[in-house]
């Protein structure tokens, strides 16, 4: 699963605070972030804990620079979307780790655990919302569509209405 994640939880945060300042291409690599665990046997990025570390790392480390902070909280914003996209509250000792255990390597992640069939489906949606959201963000607009490669934000004019 991919497009589920990198198109689903930017549209969502857009939706959600209609910010034209956030870097929604952070928010999609935060999404996805934590499929590339899935190649090692720990995944903290799973975890409740391992995104409010992330949180609490960025914004440690941008202490007084508000518009590297502003860049770079999407990245734990994605790390908590992916937890709800994911289905991961619905493991206990993945969504709960460390209070249930520290290791967690046996433990499958709801994106492996799913039958193919429902991550086809989600995969679906995801192309449906983000058809919307073409249309939505206006990104037919060449302007607009380069503003959003270019710096990961989309226009004032389109999140207002």
């Amino acid at each position: 699963m991919f497009l589920w994640f990198v198109i689903v939880a930017p549209v969502l945060v857009a939706e959600v605070f209609r910010s034209p300042m956030i870097d929604y291409r952070v928010v999609a690599f935060g999404a996805l972030l934590p499929v590339a665990e899935l190649l090692v046997w720990w995944k903290p990025l799973h975890s409740l804990v391992g995104a409010i570390v992330v949180l609490a790392l960025v914004m440690a480390f941008t202490q007084g620079r508000r518009l590297v902070r502003r860049r770079w909280l999407g990245l734990p914003i994605g790390l908590f979307l992916h937890l709800m996209l994911n289905f991961v509250w619905t493991v206990d000792e993945l969504f709960l780790w460390p209070f249930l255990g520290v290791a967690n390597d046996g433990v499958t992640p709801p994106l492996v655990a799913r039958p193919l069939v429902v991550s086809l489906i989600l995969e679906l949606i995801a192309l449906a919302v983000g058809w919307w959201a073409w249309r939505r963000y206006e990104l037919g607009d060449a302007n607009n569509r380069q503003l959003l490669v270019r710096s990961g934000q989309l226009s004032r004019a389109v999140l207002t209405t």
